[in-house]
């Protein structure tokens, strides 16, 4: 008989926080040592209660052990303040407990100045996924997160809509020859693109970034797995737009969603584990640790971070380049804009550190993108430079279930049936990414009418993605 899963969710639900004490669980709960579920989460209730009562169990030695170990740093930790700062949360309704919990944990730091929850927010690691938090002076490598520098990017080509319908054979063959994607793909060195970001002094005297370069080499110009795209698709303008220099009407574009992939990934990891052992923090903000600007380490992160971002702008580039090559189109107008960094910015007078994990910069006037999924709509947007918001917007519809449940629940032919209505060719992707596992886009656009104009919107037509074999086709 098949067990009844405990995942890290069910923990944090008993009163474990964020850090390895949950790793540790897990692994033991792998065997479950003839325990039914429910006694398994008594268990781990009462070891986290009392962790010095199993030193000598053999089941929970361990994890006890862990417990403990943490509670000892936790002497030494660095006081939270008492009482969170207030933030501004927008579609408060469509917002799950546990974003909003660690949305709270943030502002409770020592370093935090302000914060606000956007309407596609869930849960992440230490900061929220849709989360933005201004702080003074130092930096959260997990308030980037793991994909530093994720962005969007739009290219408007001089091509009418219904060119869509005429190549589409052309098109979908544009994609498939000019794209690469998964987890640690790339490529071999005889296809290789060049770009000056390789040339960036960092890969020459950083030990760890001159390490990566042969690997960010052979990723240049490819997108990673998950929820990362490219696609075709229409975009239509309701009126001119003077500002970006579009008339109205409806355009083929080309949008992308990726970050700066194994070399991002790498430095987050390395920064995080560093921070962590310079910023002892308590347990519930274990995953918040940060570092101090002023100090050589956070100036090392500081600059990897902007050379990720960097990386990932050129990835994008490569790929619009290749595929507008491939097209032999001409280009009305291009936007793009991370949404997993840190700026320096001014808010209310002050220069502090706005992190944006999963949200779109949007100060006055500031263009950007927000996808909804594969079968809905996206939009091109400009920022009303709202400070409640810090300046930022959604950076998506927000996932509205795990992929996990995702991929057990959710059925291929409503996928399916939902493509064909409308007309949406699919390269590629898993149930995992399915639209039912996303918020409602319309929704989420509504909750942020106070932090960003539709200049226009972007219906996905042809939409390549990582393949993992969940999907039939």
């Amino acid at each position: 008989m098949k067990k009844e899963r405990i995942n890290g969710n069910d923990l944090i639900a008993l009163g474990y926080t964020e850090n390895h004490a949950i790793g540790v669980a897990l692994k033991i709960n792998k065997k479950r040592h003839g325990y039914t579920r429910e006694q398994m989460l008594a268990k781990f209730r009462d070891v986290l209660n009392h962790p010095e009562n199993y030193l000598t169990d053999k089941v929970f030695k361990p994890l006890s052990k862990a417990l403990l170990a943490i509670d000892q740093v936790e002497a030494s930790a660095i006081n939270l303040r008492e009482q969170s700062l207030p933030y501004t949360v927008y579609g408060e309704e469509h917002i799950d407990k546990g974003a909003k919990q660690q949305m709270h944990t943030a502002l409770k730091l020592p370093i935090s100045i302000a914060g606000a929850l956007m309407p596609d927010a869930h849960q992440g690691y230490g900061l929220p996924i849709g989360g933005v938090l201004a702080t003074n002076n130092a930096v959260i490598p997990y308030g980037v997160g793991v994909d530093i520098g994720c962005r969007m990017a739009l290219s408007i080509f001089d091509l009418p809509a219904h060119y869509l319908d005429q190549e589409h054979q052309q098109l979908k063959k544009a994609i498939l020859d000019n794209t690469r994607f998964g987890a640690g793909k790339g490529y071999e060195k005889q296809e290789r693109a060049e770009h000056a970001v390789l040339d960036n002094p960092l890969f020459k005297t950083d030990k760890l970034i001159h390490s990566l370069k042969d690997k960010a080499w052979a990723q240049l110009g490819t997108s990673g797995g998950g929820n990362h795209f490219v696609e075709f698709g229409i975009l239509s303008f309701d009126q001119d737009d003077t500002m970006l220099g579009v008339a109205q009407g409806s355009y083929l574009a080309l949008l992308t969603h990726s970050g700066s992939r194994g070399l991002g990934a790498t430095l987050a990891d390395h920064y995080t584990r560093l921070a962590k052992s310079l910023c002892k923090l308590p347990r519930e903000a274990q995953n918040l640790v940060y570092l101090d600007l002023n100090s050589e380490e956070g100036q090392s992160y500081w600059l990897a971070m902007n050379l990720a971002g960097d990386y990932a702008l050129a990835c994008h580039e490569i790929i619009h380049q290749k595929i507008k090559s491939a097209l032999g189109a001409e280009l009305l107008a291009k936007v793009e804009n991370h949404h997993n960094f840190a700026w320096k910015e001014l808010l209310n007078g002050q220069e502090v550190i706005v992190h944006r994990k999963g949200a779109t910069p949007a100060s006055k006037d500031i263009l950007g993108i927000i996808p909804g999924s594969m079968a809905t709509p996206g939009f091109l947007v400009r920022g009303k430079g709202t400070t409640a918001a810090i300046n930022s917007a959604a950076h998506g519809a927000g996932r509205l279930m795990s992929r996990t449940q995702a991929l057990k629940t959710l059925s291929t032919a409503d996928l399916n049936n939902m493509l064909a209505d409308q007309g949406i060719t699919l390269l590629g992707a898993g149930m995992d990414e399915a639209p039912m596992a996303y918020k409602n886009i319309h929704q989420v656009m509504a909750a942020q009418s106070d932090l960003v104009d539709i200049v226009a919107t972007f219906s996905p037509k042809i939409v390549r993605m990582a393949d993992d074999g969940s999907r039939e086709d």
